[in-house]
């Protein structure tokens, strides 16, 4: 019974994960029409279509989508939530969205797929990934010899993520540990919860989620931080960013950036007033609980990062995807081209 209320609970906690079909405005506008500009006033706004994805990465969006809904916004946004980051993808690769807030592999993968139509204007989210135990054997990485590892994220992310720092900390992925591949988070939930896994490689909210109902589970390790480690700083575990057509970034410069200094500002409120943002992340329909929000957001790891320090931290993780599996970004590295970079 407790594993059926666990799975309740994530499933409502974590639609991200759920492959739904289609996505909504939240303002009740049309996502497809093509930027115009409004007159309120005297000023002059750009309309500009944004595709948020439910989960983690739609958390640093919710204050500016609040502040869009009561015309406090330098640009008139209409915002599309969706389900999985396919489905913004491919809306920004037909033109019925400007910007949007992929997975950082996926905007790498999308640069390539577009002929280079797309740019990484910043990131938005740092590594979601934990080592979750029930115990206190696993203290550090190589503590991880000897187990099995259930982990969901077979040839995606999770899988990269964690072989990259099994390595640096001297563990064959294929002989030094077990990993038990699942295909949904929460399968990977019930497993935790009946005890058939002891140690788990979990995202967030699921961390948070499985918590509120098996608080002697412990967080054993932040593979934010593991991958900092691993790499002597070279590069950052940048799971999250916001991408926008290249065509709209030209034509718009002042609108586009007007749009990072406010989407910057709700990161920050995201991080400051937790209280707030998760009643939005629930309004919205990110995270649908706001009491799950706001125990996951600290470890959402939610940031803003453009320019140099963007493009020296990411090309290290685009380097590891790209020797793990080719095809997880494009089958082919970004050029300079790909990142947004008023800096220059």
């Amino acid at each position: 019974m407790k594993a059926k209320r666990l799975i309740t609970l994530l499933a409502c906690a974590f639609l991200a994960v759920a492959m739904l079909a289609g996505c909504k405005d939240k303002d009740g506008s049309s996502a497809g029409s093509a930027p115009t500009e409004s007159t309120t006033g005297a000023t002059k706004k750009t309309k500009i279509n944004v595709g948020v994805i439910k989960g983690p990465s739609g958390i640093g969006m919710v204050n500016l989508m609040e502040d869009a809904a009561n015309g406090a916004t330098a640009n008139n946004y209409t915002f599309s939530v969706a389900s999985s980051p396919e489905e913004i993808s491919n809306k920004i690769a037909n033109k019925e969205l400007d910007l949007a807030t992929p997975p950082t592999n996926l905007a790498a993968a999308l640069y390539n797929k577009t002929s280079g139509k797309v740019m990484m204007l910043a990131a938005s989210t740092k590594g979601v990934l934990y080592i979750m135990e029930n115990g206190e054997t696993v203290q550090k990485v190589s503590d991880l010899k000897g187990k099995t590892i259930y982990a969901t994220g077979k040839g995606a992310n999770p899988e990269f993520i964690l072989n990259y720092i099994l390595s640096k900390n001297g563990l064959d992925p294929k002989k030094d540990v077990k990993i038990e591949f699942r295909s949904e988070n929460d399968e990977l939930a019930i497993l935790i919860a009946n005890g058939t896994a002891k140690v788990a490689l979990v995202p967030e909210p699921f961390v948070t989620s499985i918590k509120t109902q098996k608080p002697e589970l412990r967080v054993a390790l932040d593979m934010t931080e593991e991958w900092e480690a691993a790499s002597g700083g070279e590069s950052r575990l940048l799971m999250g960013c916001v991408i926008g057509r290249k065509e709209f970034v030209e034509q718009n410069p002042e609108a586009v950036a007007a749009f990072l200094t406010e989407y910057k500002a709700s990161i920050e409120k995201a991080t400051t007033d937790l209280d707030k943002t998760a009643n939005l992340c629930a309004k919205y329909e990110i995270i649908p609980k706001a009491p799950i929000a706001k125990a996951a957001i600290p470890r959402c790891n939610l940031t803003y990062i453009d320019g140099n320090d963007m493009i020296n931290q990411i090309k290290g993780y685009f380097e590891v995807f790209f020797a793990a599996e080719p095809k997880s970004v494009g089958g082919a590295l970004p050029d300079d081209a790909f990142y947004y970079n008023p800096q220059k």
